[in-house]
């Protein structure tokens, strides 16, 4: 069905960054908002960044702003997630994830069940 397929995870130094991206196939992409999620090692899996189907409104957990981005570009199918000012606690397993209805509205962080598809996520890690 959906194939979402994350990269750009990688070991970087606090205060470094990273660009997340996340390729989308086998739905109509630019007709759905796109998430970030994390899940840190014995955690549970949290949400980190949105954007609606026209890259017009995008909300952040408040433990990533002013340090991370969420955008997309349609017409190659991909969400990105800019993150900058890396800390150890953004050390985690990122993954992106399409939103189960059309067009919704982006006003508030979403549950997990407002998704229906995933990708496997891609490892952050931060070091001190």
């Amino acid at each position: 069905q959906v194939q979402l397929v994350e990269s750009g995870g990688g070991l970087v130094q606090a205060g470094g960054s990273l660009r997340l991206s996340c390729v989308v196939s086998g739905n109509t992409f630019g007709l759905y908002a796109m998430a970030w999620f994390r899940q840190a090692p014995g955690k549970e899996r949290e949400f980190v960044a949105i954007t609606d189907w026209r890259d017009y409104r995008q909300v952040y957990a408040d433990s990533v702003k002013g340090r991370f981005t969420v955008s997309r570009d349609n017409a190659k199918n991909t969400v990105f997630l800019q993150m900058v000012n890396l800390i150890p606690e953004d050390t985690a397993v990122y993954y992106c994830a399409a939103d189960r209805q059309m067009q919704r509205a982006v006003t508030a962080p979403p549950g997990l069940e407002d998704f229906s598809s995933w990708g496997r996520g891609t490892q952050v890690t931060v070091s001190s």
